[in-house]
């Protein structure tokens, strides 16, 4: 009896992908193989293993865009084959993003005329964009030093430590000294005085941001301008200010329009914003607007001819996919004020619904504010048998992807959970995500309950041994009991922690 055949190549043709011999061998992880594949068992293979990662629709932890319209989706995959930079040959393109330019730079209001075009540039993300403002504020700063024939070798930014990685990376990569303003317990966002007070000859500029990565919360920014420009006044200086607003630059103009945080305020030379944040475009395009040219130096900006015309690019990349620029418009363009509105009030009061069911859970302290950026951030507030960290990984189970995270230098004893609150997170999920907390903190009450039980018996079955031993009664107050209670319980609960894969 024949119990096994060469496979033929037949296979590819007459049989599925699971009952080829493509599945019967490893996927390679270090060098490509000699032989190629069919296209459908390529897809399978690898779409079966993408299944292990999580639902972006249930990831919590990012600000990043989940959901678009079908007909968005559409645009987009038409498309993800041109090339942003070759401005010559997609005119159009290229048009679509000087619209987005001058729509967002209005939206901060900026100090244009009705038919006056803004001076900023699509970028890949936030990042990007932090990266070019602080070249421009360093060669700025730079250019005035030398006039005055002065020393510009140590640049400094101010900010408070609450700021983003890529501002440290800007730091780092760009020689910027970074200053930042300590948090403190209950206060979690840069203190204009104390930030102010820094400011030295040699400060570029002062960061501020409109919604803390941390707990959602927007800096003041209108006390920061009236207090640096009375400082500027006193010294002589002109240290200008950036917004970060890569979370809150599409939410407070439209549901915080009497929020005083952009252009209005004249130190304000320049703002970064998240298009693939709460601008609802799908990760990889962000925005730089600078409030006029003179806020540009012309000397970071190149021109190119070789793609057919004259080029000007401010970019740190060069080429990049021009689907998510056309996505931005289309949103701008879709919803309006009235669209953009009504999602952003939708998210505030959904995370108004979150906060409300988390409180009335009772064991948690609410860190996040009201006005900011909707997302809820919550600490424990006994942490006696189980931390945010164990809630965070047991979430896990039910599909929840909720971050915890500790805060920064000197406020760093302080760990909390965050739930970010995007379009695509409705009531219904915020209720369910306040059940399925609710059954977490009870299984880890239970065995929290289990295990102390169970290591009193090991403390009481060792005293027993022990006086057996001896001959003698020994006797044992109950407070060094609890307190061997607790030491074992935490023992046990690390080296959970530390087999656990997540």
């Amino acid at each position: 009896m024949v119990l096994s055949k060469t496979a033929s190549d037949s296979d590819v043709s007459i049989h599925s992908t699971f009952a080829s011999r493509y599945v019967r061998t490893s996927l390679p992880r270090f060098k490509m193989s000699e032989d190629s594949i069919p296209k459908e068992a390529a897809y399978q293979i690898i779409n079966d293993e993408l299944m292990l990662d999580g639902n972006p629709r249930l990831n919590l932890a990012s600000f990043v865009t989940t959901w678009m319209e079908p007909e968005c989706n559409k645009l987009i995959m038409d498309s993800v084959n041109k090339n942003y930079v070759d401005m010559d040959e997609y005119p159009v393109t290229t048009e679509l993003q000087n619209r987005c330019v001058n729509m967002i730079a209005h939206l901060f209001n900026a100090p244009l005329g009705d038919s006056e075009a803004a001076v900023g540039v699509g970028t890949v993300g936030s990042s990007e964009a932090i990266m070019l403002a602080g070249l421009a504020f360093k060669r700025k700063w730079q250019n005035k030093m030398k006039a005055q024939g002065k020393s510009c070798d140590k640049p400094n930014i101010v900010t408070g430590a609450n700021v983003q990685v890529c501002w440290e990376k800007f730091a780092r990569y760009f020689e910027v000294e970074l200053k930042e303003v300590k948090l403190s317990e209950g206060y979690y966002v840069m203190d204009p005085t104390k930030a102010v007070e820094m400011v030295d000859e040699n400060t570029i500029c002062v960061a501020a941001i409109l919604g803390s990565t941390l707990n959602g919360e927007f800096e003041d920014v209108k006390l920061l301008n009236d207090l640096l420009l009375e400082k500027n006044k006193i010294t002589g200086w002109d240290t200008p200010i950036h917004v970060d607003a890569a979370s809150g630059g599409f939410i407070a103009p439209f549901i915080y329009p009497e929020l005083e945080w952009d252009f209005r305020l004249p130190l304000v030379k320049s703002i970064n914003v998240s298009g693939h944040k709460y601008g609802l475009v799908y990760a990889g395009i962000g925005w730089a607007i600078w409030r006029t040219k003179e806020d540009l130096p012309e000397e970071l900006i190149f021109h190119i001819n070789y793609l057919g015309a004259d080029q000007p690019t401010f970019t740190l990349n060069f080429s990049k996919g021009s689907s998510q620029v056309i996505a931005q418009y289309y949103q701008l363009i879709r919803l309006g004020v009235e669209g953009y509105r009504n999602i952003m009030e939708n998210c505030s009061e959904n995370a108004i619904v979150l906060k409300t069911g988390i409180e009335k859970i009772d064991r948690f302290n609410i860190v996040s504010k009201d006005k900011g950026v909707p997302l809820v951030a919550f600490s424990l507030k006994d942490h006696t048998h189980y931390t945010e960290f164990d809630i965070s990984h047991m979430l896990r189970r039910f599909g929840w992807i909720v971050p915890a995270y500790t805060m920064p230098a000197d406020a760093q004893h302080i760990t909390v959970l965050r739930v970010v609150i995007r379009e695509d997170f409705s009531r219904t999920l915020a209720e369910r995500l306040v059940l399925d907390i609710s059954k977490v903190l009870q299984e880890l009450d239970s065995t929290s309950a289990k295990l102390t039980v169970k290591i009193n018996k090991q403390i009481s079955d060792n005293y027993e041994k022990q006086v057996q031993e001896n001959g003698k009664t020994l006797r044992k107050t109950e407070v060094k009991t609890q307190i061997e209670v607790i030491k074992k319980l935490k023992q046990m609960v690390l080296a959970t922690k530390t087999n656990v894969i997540c």
